[in-house]
């Protein structure tokens, strides 16, 4: 269920042939699905793992940002030579989805137990959802372009469809109820992110970086600033994170209770 830009594309569907299919002349849409690895010739380089690899690459990802990520600097922080890690992974983009899907596994998405309530999961799974994406502000780019092929991006979506299970609604509107829900996290953590990016890129702190680009949207037009307001009511006391955080879950709410009305609406039509 985590987000990807790629859509089916009927000229990537197996075409018939005669001849016996050549697994290495397959499109490589994905590191999860390609073909085994060949070894490389030699000994692996000492000290290096992929598991190693990738974690450090997240890391370096988090501090610096993918515009900044190279293999080469990767390899300096690990204290080897680039050739090192392309012993491990083929190329940017591979390493790039190995990283997106071992980051995934730090959410924290309990089992739904079988009383379970399939509305308090699935916000469960919205929150989570999001602070992987505030945690790691590179994602978002990366999970538009690539397919949520791997482990913990596939027990996600299986989380995900065991609670629409139980919402009661038909199965061929599941697709509709989950996208609303993570299509929404999506976009607003991809909106929140590059914000946040661009604080940080700022120098300065993030209520400084708001007052001041408050200051500049009020020498243009005053209006712009009354109608945010409007949108969003100013709390006393409130940070823009707060306020971050309460736009989220009044849009989680209200995508929530779409899909309860349209529960209720499929049980009095049923």
């Amino acid at each position: 269920m985590p987000a990807s830009g790629r859509h089916y594309d009927r000229r990537m569907a197996p075409q018939k042939s005669d001849q016996p299919p050549n697994p290495a002349a397959a499109p490589q849409v994905s590191v999860w699905v390609r073909p085994p690895r060949e070894r490389k010739r030699g000994n692996a380089p000492s000290g290096l793992s992929r598991q190693r690899i990738v974690r450090a690459a997240i890391a370096l990802l988090d501090a610096e940002g993918e515009q900044r990520f190279s293999m080469r600097r990767l390899a300096a922080e690990l204290g080897v030579t680039p050739m090192s890690v392309y012993w491990y992974v083929d190329n940017k983009g591979e390493l790039l989805e190995l990283a997106l899907d071992e980051a995934l596994g730090e959410m924290r998405i309990p089992p739904l137990a079988e009383d379970g309530d399939w509305r308090e999961h699935l916000r469960v799974m919205c929150e989570e959802y999001r602070a992987f994406y505030r945690r790691h502000l590179w994602a978002t780019r990366v999970a538009g372009e690539v397919l949520p092929l791997g482990p913990n991006a596939l027990f996600f979506t299986t989380s995900a469809v065991a609670a629409a299970e139980r919402t009661g609604l038909p199965r061929e509107q599941y697709a509709g109820a989950l996208g609303l829900l993570f299509q929404f996290v999506y976009g607003f953590a991809t909106s929140e992110g590059q914000m946040l990016i661009r604080v940080r890129e700022s120098g300065l702190a993030e209520e400084e970086y708001h007052a001041a680009v408050v200051g500049l949207a009020a020498e243009i037009d005053h209006q712009h600033i009354d109608n945010a307001d409007k949108v969003m009511p100013p709390q006393v006391g409130e940070t823009q994170a707060t306020k971050r955080d309460r736009s989220f879950a009044e849009g989680l709410d209200l995508a929530l209770d779409g899909i309860e009305a349209r529960i209720r609406r499929a049980s009095t039509q049923g």
